[in-house]
């Protein structure tokens, strides 16, 4: 891997990204187009957060209506040079499965992925965390977030799970990657399910911007995904800024490629076989 993550350039594909339709960001969907028109960034998919629980920022933030518009008149505006996706980044909690599967009937996406976040009342939030972590082991730590990603998995609601392993970087101050790479046992029921269910397992470069320096997941969880029948994988900056555009995608295929995977995933019920990754990673 290059030392030096940067903005990809003559790349298929972003799939994680946010807009001022995400309560945690404020770019405007045209400079992410531009951006990738710049970089050679072929197809991006604009994945906003839903959130579930009452209270929460991301709850019945945007209007739905409002946003397919925006995406779809955006697009319009730059076809033949970006292909510009409706997707959606819904927060995963196994409480409130039956309303996220509600959700997705009555809403229409190109591509969902699912996510564990630390919601007001997770173990990981900033104002339990230290307690939660207090004399646990690295396994003990992971467990309540592992648990809903496994469960997020085998719902069989999404496209991908995003930043399958993202509580490295809020246990960061007690735990580092290395320690993470202890617990191979607490990875193998995720994959497994990944695998079972079909669903893709998505590498997130946002990791290489924090100080574990890691994606989410690593790469010899990525290599183990593929020993054990993984057939698709995705990559995703999960930009909230202009800076965070397609950071680390270069290295994230070469995790991707290394792990023996030559194309990326997008939605499970097309092939696309546009998604190959360039030739630069797969000829190894």
């Amino acid at each position: 891997m290059t030392t030096t993550p940067r903005q990809a350039v003559d790349f298929p594909i972003d799939t994680h990204m946010h807009t001022a339709f995400s309560h945690d960001s404020n770019v405007l969907l045209e400079l992410y187009a531009a951006q990738a028109a710049q970089l050679g960034i072929r197809e991006i998919v604009i994945t906003d957060h839903v959130d579930f629980m009452p209270g929460t920022p991301g709850y019945r933030y945007f209007d739905y209506d409002v946003r397919r518009k925006v995406i779809h008149d955006t697009a319009e505006r730059w076809a033949g040079k970006v292909v510009i996706r409706h997707g959606v980044e819904l927060t995963y909690e196994i409480r409130y499965e039956e309303e996220i599967g509600e959700y997705l009937r009555k809403h229409s996406f190109d591509y969902s992925i699912g996510s564990v976040h630390a919601v007001p009342d997770s173990p990981y939030a900033r104002a339990n965390i230290a307690t939660f972590v207090s004399g646990k082991t690295v396994a003990q730590a992971v467990a309540p977030y592992f648990t809903e990603v496994e469960a997020a998995a085998r719902s069989g609601l999404f496209d991908t799970i995003g930043h399958l392993d993202q509580c490295k970087r809020w246990l960061q101050p007690w735990f580092s990657p290395a320690d993470f790479a202890t617990i191979p046992e607490s990875y193998e029921p995720l994959l497994i399910a990944l695998v079972e269910s079909g669903t893709a397992l998505e590498v997130n470069s946002s990791g290489l911007r924090y100080p574990e320096r890691e994606t989410y997941p690593g790469p010899w969880v990525v290599a183990r995904f593929r020993e054990l029948g993984g057939e698709r994988v995705t990559v995703g900056s999960d930009a909230h800024l202009p800076s965070s555009f397609a950071f680390g995608l270069e290295e994230a295929a070469e995790i991707v490629a290394a792990a023996g995977f030559d194309r990326l995933s997008l939605e499970r019920a097309v092939d696309r076989g546009d998604l190959t990754l360039p030739d630069r990673f797969r000829h190894r």
